[in-house]
């Protein structure tokens, strides 16, 4: 960080009210590799790819070029490789969403960014900008450049930085003609060995085995011979032209029958190595220290919703910046006065630094403010319960332990209650006006679903 930028911090933090330092976190991931049924090895794939890519119907997930029609404008999503943005491309952003958009950046359950209610003349403007921000490139590649990453990779944890490695499969993508075919919806991921990432369910996920080597993992199956890391981009693009190969329709490999999904397989071959457990983490949200003796501050915001002037504060930091596909926002490589700072200049702007807080595993679709297929305003209900929440915990600036939401007994529909309101509550809970349930996390989690009668209760499993 810059000395500039440090002091600019500071006069800031003189202006606005102070809080305590919350120095909870979560205990960094142990990255033990948790054996699993060993399997048969066989030849790797050579990633030559000859079949065009075929879909079945036009893919409509939105993109910097192609957005999407909302009901309050146009939507854009910008992919962020391994969720990493860097200071100025943040400001870039900023600048951007209050121009084209409705002044917000939302984080996606992808660890990727979207603007909301650009209007439909000025979508072309908006790309520009985003280009000129270094955050898109060509429209061919634009949806494609999904790459989701172990967000604590090479500071907290895990057994190697994969952020060499996120570099190099984003160039490996946009440098292959054929990958332009690939679906918006087919993302690649990239798991330290702490199995967080695993966990998401990536059509190609890139394992950590140790501090040396690592493998392709295709649903959930390691697939090739383990290779050295700086060998990890090639192979896992080399993959998805095996998936190319075999698709003939398939978006993503969880929409590939037995036979092909078997074709795929034996095309890969199976490798003989042993995977992390999926695993999902407590919230990367507190004061971590970083291996390098450095501390490393995580945070959310309500339905992962930046303000303009949230990113731009957040932008003057002056260090990058990752966002996660919990919608958390992770700021590293401070100093420890540096950090203390900026957690007092960012928190009374509405980043929560408290891992406890409800808004750490409450996350929510548009609703009817942006979506004209809602049946509510599920963002202004879940806010009115969160506040509900807040005021009813006894203390001066509440942030309360996280809990089970009870909503209002006549939002929930009596055949729907569970039979276990006092368990231990849900790891995640999703909110959405419809049964589409945009946004929905891939893992297991609560649905909270609106309907004509109230809102439903809905578990829902893992999407693998």
């Amino acid at each position: 960080m810059s000395r500039s930028n440090g002091v600019g911090l500071a006069r800031a933090a003189s202006l606005q009210s102070s809080q305590w330092r919350v120095r909870a976190g979560f205990s960094p991931a142990s990255t033990s590799l948790v054996l699993d049924q060993p399997i048969g090895s066989g030849a790797a794939y050579s990633g030559e790819v000859t079949s065009p890519v075929t879909a079945p119907g036009p893919d409509r997930c939105p993109g910097v070029f192609a957005t999407h029609s909302a009901l309050d404008g146009e939507l854009a999503r910008i992919r962020v490789p391994g969720g990493i943005i860097d200071a100025a491309a943040l400001e870039s952003m900023a600048a951007a969403a209050d121009e084209f958009g409705d002044g917000g950046i939302e984080i996606t359950v992808r660890g990727n960014l979207q603007v909301r209610g650009i209007p439909v003349d000025r979508v072309t403007e908006f790309a520009a900008a985003v280009t000129a921000a270094g955050l898109a490139s060509s429209s061919a590649h634009d949806r494609v450049r999904n790459v989701t990453m172990s967000p604590l990779t090479g500071r907290v944890g895990g057994t190697t930085d994969l952020r060499p490695v996120a570099r190099a499969l984003h160039a490996a993508i946009v440098d292959r003609p054929w990958s332009a075919g690939l679906s918006g919806r087919f993302w690649f991921g990239l798991d330290d060995g702490r199995g967080d990432i695993l966990a998401h369910g990536a059509d190609v996920t890139g394992v950590a085995l140790d501090d040396e080597r690592s493998v392709v993992v295709v649903g959930g199956r390691p697939v090739g011979e383990p290779v050295p890391h700086a060998h990890l981009a090639e192979a896992m693009i080399n993959t998805a032209g095996a998936f190319v190969e075999i698709a003939d329709g398939a978006w993503r490999v969880t929409d590939l029958d037995g036979d092909r999904a078997d074709a795929l397989y034996t095309r890969l071959g199976i490798a003989d190595a042993v995977i992390p457990q999926p695993r999902h983490p407590d919230p990367r949200v507190g004061w971590f220290t970083q291996t390098d003796g450095r501390v490393l501050v995580g945070a959310v915001v309500p339905f992962g919703r930046l303000t303009a002037e949230q990113a731009r504060y957040a932008a003057a930091i002056g260090t990058t910046v990752t966002v996660t596909p919990e919608r958390e926002i992770i700021i590293g490589d401070l100093d420890e006065a540096v950090a203390d700072t900026v957690v007092r200049v960012l928190a009374p702007l509405g980043f929560v630094f408290d891992a406890r807080s409800p808004w750490t595993s409450l996350t929510a679709c548009a609703g009817s403010a942006g979506c004209r297929k809602s049946l509510a305003d599920v963002r202004g209900d879940l806010s009115h319960h969160v506040a509900g929440l807040e005021r009813a915990a006894d203390t001066p600036n509440p942030q309360p332990q996280i809990r089970q939401p009870q909503l209002p007994p006549a939002q929930i529909t009596d055949s729907e209650r569970t039979d276990s309101q006092d368990d231990e509550p849900p790891y995640r809970e999703h909110w959405v006006g419809c049964a589409r349930g945009c946004g929905s996390p891939a893992r297991t989690h609560v649905r909270v679903l609106a309907s004509s009668g109230g809102y439903l209760r809905e578990h829902r499993e893992a999407v693998r």
